[in-house]
């Protein structure tokens, strides 16, 4: 996921843009900008970014299944995400924003569609998307992969929204969109100097198998900015600021719904998950940076869908009950070589009600060169959701088991 003014201030800054893209757009013209490297403008309204992305890592995890004592370790690396971005403004008030994604890269990597959305964006009150993007739900999804202070943030956090349950679109009830994207449309907005915002959406959700009726996928997110104004496009979060953004408590609560949301086409049930979430980050005196994030789900699935069916497998097995994830970090002020070091700790627990309950405690060190541009980081994670998983069936079973991670982000 890219923003559409940080893709104007920080993609376009492509000083290796290949001359053929610009001889064969002959309108287009270098023009440096007063908060970016430079930008690709047509004339007064006009302009176009490019940009890409880019997370690969390196896991080596302890084997559940191991003798005591004598665990056997994986080694694995991994190609987590590789985005390219393009966004235009083609009118005052019409953008336009494309991004791909690898979304098989553990299978050998398919390059798809991850965002097409058309923007009319007409004043700070009310703005249209139109087309396949991010559905409104809590900050974890909004950050994405690289807006997200940690780099598992999605390995070993809350249960999946509906839409991010599954990495390829189907229309087999096994699918309700592509890591946290769906087709539909989003109305968002702010309020009292941007200190109040908004998002409400319509979705397609839950694709054939249960939704047998074609029903819609409802999807709001409210927020409110207590101290300074979160800046981000659209209704886009992060995860963290660096403290770029000055002193930020912002809570949100977000909601989704769609009547046979879940379970299978012979007994379908409806769901509902409500999220709150809270981001405090303060700048201290000595320009160090505290940051902490929390949130909370409670998600239900009524009028169907018994524990037996779940238990049967198959259909949209949407997680059930309560879970939350805290995490605190603190971005030391003085640079080592050519960034800045950030330690910090996190606790996720999830408590299924058609299920055993699961945890996990990690800590780990970021290594930060470049805000969400450029950073490594290392983790080690410890608990029994990392064998668990999304197995909310009555009988599932793991061991609590160890795991680091090297991880590596760039973008431009």
């Amino acid at each position: 996921m890219k923003r559409n003014k940080q893709d104007k201030a920080r993609l376009c800054k492509l000083s290796w843009l290949p001359a053929m893209i610009l001889s064969a757009i002959p309108a287009l013209s270098y023009t440096p900008q007063a908060l970016a490297g430079a930008t690709f403008k047509i004339d007064d309204t006009k302009w176009v970014s490019v940009g890409a992305g880019l997370r690969s890592s390196f896991t080596a995890a302890e084997d559940s299944a191991g003798t005591p004592g004598n665990s056997q370790w994986s080694n694995d690396f991994a190609l987590d995400n590789i985005r390219l971005y393009l966004n235009a403004q083609i009118h005052k008030y019409i953008k336009l924003e494309f991004n791909t994604e690898c979304q098989t890269c553990g299978n050998g990597g398919e390059m798809r569609i991850l965002d097409a959305i058309g923007k009319f964006e007409y004043n700070p009150y009310i703005n249209l998307w139109m087309g396949r993007m991010l559905v409104p739900a809590e900050r974890r999804e909004m950050n994405g992969p690289f807006y997200s202070p940690i780099y598992n943030i999605f390995a070993s956090g809350t249960p999946f929204e509906p839409s991010d349950f599954n990495l390829v679109i189907k229309s087999d009830g096994t699918s309700a969109g592509s890591f946290g994207r769906d087709d539909g449309a989003t109305f968002w907005g702010a309020a009292f100097d941007g200190h109040l915002q908004y998002a409400f959406g319509f979705f397609r959700g839950l694709r054939g198998g249960a939704n047998v009726d074609d029903n819609i996928l409802y999807a709001q997110r409210i927020a409110y900015n207590f101290w300074e104004v979160e800046k981000n496009p659209g209704y886009y979060t992060s995860g963290t600021y660096y403290g770029k953004g000055g002193d930020i408590l912002t809570v949100a609560v977000s909601n989704q719904y769609q009547d046979d949301g879940a379970g299978t086409a012979a007994d379908p049930g409806s769901f509902r998950g409500t999220t709150a979430d809270v981001l405090l980050e303060k700048v201290l005196p000595n320009d160090g940076v505290v940051t902490f994030n929390g949130e909370y789900k409670n998600y239900g699935i009524g009028n169907g869908y018994s524990q037996a069916s779940r238990n049967d497998g198959g259909g949209f097995a949407m997680f059930e009950g309560d879970a939350y994830d805290v995490s605190a970090m603190y971005l030391i002020p003085n640079k080592v070589w050519i960034g800045q070091f950030q330690p910090y700790f996190r606790y996720t627990n999830v408590m299924p009600s058609t299920s055993s309950d699961r945890d996990a405690y990690e800590g780990g060190v970021n290594y930060v060169i470049d805000g969400h541009n450029a950073r490594v980081s290392l983790s080690w994670t410890y608990g029994d959701l990392l064998t668990k998983g999304l197995d909310y069936t009555s009988g599932a079973s793991g061991d609590n088991i160890n795991a680091i991670k090297i991880g590596f982000q760039l973008q431009i």
